[in-house]
């Protein structure tokens, strides 16, 4: 099998499910119980936070344990809307956001919030100065992905971030989920209020994540009852779940500063075939994420190159998981300013770690003979 979907989500590592076993067999009690076997799962809870808190270079009272990324953008997004709403009712994103933003920011209109949708560049980026020239008076929060999860672009979320030390009234939240473990990521001191991440795209679990609340943040919480995770989640911890996303955050971020060269030569691989193929357009920048490269097969149905290409056991996608099976246009693409037959034919490609220089040429070839077919077919 050649696996190149891994921004709709990773296999997990053994060393991973490993330990969501056993930390559910051995650590089964609530942590919330007084007796000491609660006592220890308590303790396994507050390891796990510590651990996460290291690895990201911020503090254990900041690290939220989530179901992953959609819950996290949800409760990072609505959470500084109606905490601060009296305050200000304004909020920034762009037109190329992830669904669980963009969907987000539309809820919200409905209770009375303003939202500014700014538009990108062909290559799918916003400035500086156009995030800056959207402030105004009620603004309070800007909400944006670090890495698009169709195209790959990186925001320039650094910049954005010092940025911001002008304005402490307005928040900044960034969904990092494809970029974790995949480009350089700095928290403490960056400007950054909120980030999510889910552990589904780093070979963790299904159901894992985690959200990072600068200590001086606050949220109204969506979920109320127990007051767990700090009061900004209330519900029974996954405990297990929570320690095996820790487990994938430490061997992805690990990977990074051993490996991330790879993932480039692996983008570069696949540019270069792409590139000596006919009616193929690379829509990824080249300057972006090296583990996404989305393109279209002009005048072939994405459906069927998918079909065509997973009966030889190799496996990409279209848009967004979270979209992939509505069979229109991508907005991402259009947002870029491509054509109606670019936006309807896109193809994702997205590495792991784990693949090899020989699963993209190997792709490269059955891509080449379905599009070969197709066009027989049609005589």
């Amino acid at each position: 099998m050649i696996y190149l979907d891994n921004s709709a989500t990773t296999q997990p590592k053994e060393e991973v499910i490993q330990s969501f076993q056993l930390a559910s067999s051995q650590f089964f009690a609530n942590p919330s119980s007084i007796h000491p076997l609660g006592g220890r799962v308590e303790k396994l809870l507050f390891t796990a936070k510590q651990q996460a808190a290291e690895t990201l270079g911020v503090r254990r009272e900041e690290i939220i344990f989530t179901s992953g990324g959609t819950e996290g953008n949800n409760t990072a997004i609505k959470g500084i809307a109606l905490e601060h709403e009296q305050r200000g009712r304004h909020i920034i994103t762009t037109e190329a956001e992830h669904p669980s933003i963009y969907d987000t920011c539309i809820s919200l209109k409905k209770l009375g919030f303003r939202i500014t949708f700014l538009p990108v560049d062909e290559n799918g980026l916003v400035s500086v100065e156009q995030v800056e020239n959207a402030i105004e008076s009620d603004t309070i929060l800007i909400t944006m992905m670090y890495v698009n999860n169709e195209i790959g672009t990186i925001q320039p979320i650094e910049a954005i971030g010092n940025m911001l030390k002008q304005y402490p009234k307005v928040f900044f939240h960034v969904d990092a989920v494809q970029a974790l473990g995949k480009v350089p990521l700095k928290l403490s001191d960056s400007g950054i209020d909120l980030c999510t991440f889910s552990g589904h795209k780093i070979h963790g679990l299904k159901g894992t994540g985690m959200l990072y609340v600068e200590k001086t943040t606050t949220l109204f919480p969506l979920m109320h009852g127990g007051n767990q995770e700090f009061g900004v989640r209330s519900g029974t911890e996954n405990v297990a779940g929570a320690v095996s996303f820790v487990k994938a955050l430490r061997l992805v971020m690990e990977q990074f500063k051993q490996e991330k060269e790879h993932l480039i030569h692996l983008n570069e691989v696949l540019r270069e075939g792409l590139s000596k193929l006919e009616d193929i357009v690379i829509h990824s920048p080249s300057h972006g994420a090296p583990h996404i490269v989305n393109f279209s097969v002009l005048g072939v149905k994405p459906e069927v190159i998918i079909h065509t290409l997973s009966e030889k056991d190799i496996y990409i996608s279209t848009k967004s998981a979270c979209s992939s099976k509505e069979l229109d246009e991508s907005r991402i693409l259009i947002a870029c300013g491509k054509s109606h037959e670019e936006a309807i034919s896109g193809l994702r490609v997205s590495f792991s770690y784990n693949n090899t220089v020989a699963e993209v040429e190997q792709f490269l070839k059955e891509l080449h003979t379905a599009i070969e077919q197709y066009k027989e077919a049609l005589g």
